[in-house]
């Protein structure tokens, strides 16, 4: 049988784990300054963990995992009649399936605060860095296995949060050396006010959907699909404020130019006031100016589903990817678990496209993520006996280490070297053995000299 892989998942191989492993830690290193503390949950969840919380498009995508044993012996005629019809076998789930691979992180870390309330200190700040799986349509930028490495905050309505999400993204972002993206912000609350000034309240939900399309599809499709879902033409008519360009004077002045078009709406008012007062702290954190890569965008719409508050989407620009980063403020997730008015807001760097990003701007820097430092290469067994206890001295020192195993030809060693890409090889020959000179080779430069074992430590380690 020929080997292969799931359709929507992929190898990666020791080149493209060490860059991996270089995003892991600049994302994992912000988190951790920022005070956030490591979590991890099961890969598997209990299907009613995860049902209804991502709507109905969310739901088809869950992964199911049959039950184990002889499930289909306790499925009856009727059961197997009810299957037969339209959406049937969606009521037959419950008998064949009780448990499901994780669509995100979110759901099983509100899952994880409800079952240790008691013992957590809030407001809780948590990181978690673990795959997740869509059963969706394969393409380039989304898989069907995929990691998240997320931050949240729960127990607090602060928007300072908010505030640090936001530097948290420009953090992780500058140290990856991506310095050409836009963040872009909305608020819930600024999109129920544009139903309300439209004269379609508590509709924003339909709204969202077809405005959220605008970048794809452009202005007069998104009409015409909002004229399919029942919008009245004088409704559409007065959604043209919103398709304008961005006015001139950046952030201050969208806020204002939407201040004056959602007047009349309380509720919008309430999130455009957030958004002021959350780039406000950013701004006196420090962050501003031609440093901020922020945009108000209020027809930006994502996790309509749970978001009440603020909505944050992060682009590259420039790259075939699409969005790389998303989050928002949900003031009752916890509520699916016993636990209603539990406020939380939270930010999610999807790596597999941060990481598609990177290779396509070219931007990894050398040696990212490069584990061997240097390694030994002796010619025979007298020169081994020397080369072990400097191996020894190396790691103790915390220096990646490694040596050569057979004694073959030199050639073959030093393009074991190049092919891992180890910037020193110490050459042991007989000569070495005798003098106590140990030859140190930079394979970057091509330099090589003669020093002593304690002189090679302090070279390697600059």
């Amino acid at each position: 049988m020929k080997p292969s892989l799931v359709k929507g998942t992929r190898d990666f191989g020791p080149e493209q784990m060490r860059k991996r492993h270089f995003i892991f830690d600049t994302i994992r290193s912000t988190f951790r300054r920022f005070g956030f503390q490591p979590l991890e949950t099961p890969s598997m969840e209990n299907l009613t963990t995860l049902t209804g919380k991502y709507g109905d498009e969310g739901d088809q995508l869950l992964f199911k995992i049959l039950n184990s044993g002889e499930f289909a012996a306790t499925l009856t005629d009727a059961d197997l009649q009810t299957a037969q019809q339209p959406g049937g076998s969606k009521k037959l789930i419950p008998q064949l399936a009780e448990k499901g691979l994780r669509y995100d992180l979110t759901v099983p870390f509100a899952r994880y605060v409800v079952m240790n309330r008691n013992a957590l200190a809030l407001p809780f700040k948590r990181y978690q860095m673990q795959p997740v799986w869509r059963a969706d349509r394969p393409q380039r930028g989304r898989y069907r296995e995929f990691y998240q490495c997320d931050a949240d905050v729960v127990g607090t309505d602060s928007l300072l949060c908010e505030a640090e999400i936001v530097l948290m993204i420009h953090e992780v972002f500058r140290n990856l050396g991506i310095t050409d993206f836009t963040l872009k912000i909305n608020n819930r609350k600024i999109l129920a006010g544009i139903a309300e000034a439209i004269g379609v309240p508590g509709q924003e939900a339909t709204l969202s959907v077809a405005i959220d399309k605008l970048d794809k599809i452009g202005q007069e499709k998104v009409l015409d699909e909002l004229r399919e879902r029942g919008f009245s033409d004088d409704a559409l008519s007065q959604l043209e404020p919103l398709f304008a360009s961005a006015p001139e004077g950046g952030i201050l002045a969208t806020l204002e130019r939407l201040r004056q078009w959602l007047a009349a709406s309380e509720t919008a008012q309430a999130g455009l006031a957030e958004l002021e007062q959350m780039l406000t702290l950013v701004q006196q954190y420090g962050l501003s100016g031609s440093a901020l890569h922020v945009e108000i965008d209020p027809t930006l719409a994502r996790g309509l589903s749970y978001y009440t508050g603020a909505i944050f989407e992060v682009k590259a620009n420039n790259v075939s990817i699409g969005s790389v980063s998303g989050g928002g403020r949900y003031d009752n997730l916890t509520g699916a678990f016993g636990m209603p008015g539990l406020s939380g807001v939270g930010i999610s760097f999807g790596v597999d496209r941060i990481y598609d990003v990177m290779d396509e701007l070219n931007l990894f820097p050398e040696g990212a993520g490069q584990i061997t430092r240097v390694l030994l290469v002796p010619f025979d067994e007298p020169a081994r006996a020397v080369a072990l206890p400097l191996l020894r001295t190396l790691r103790e020192a915390d220096v990646a280490a490694e040596m050569y195993p057979d004694l073959t030809k030199v050639k073959k060693m030093l393009d074991y070297a190049n092919a891992k890409s180890i910037p020193f090889v110490v050459l042991i020959g007989s000569e070495e053995v005798q003098t106590g000179l140990l030859s140190l080779k930079n394979m970057i430069t091509g330099e090589q000299q003669k020093l002593r074992a304690e002189d090679v430590l302090t070279t390697v380690s600059a």
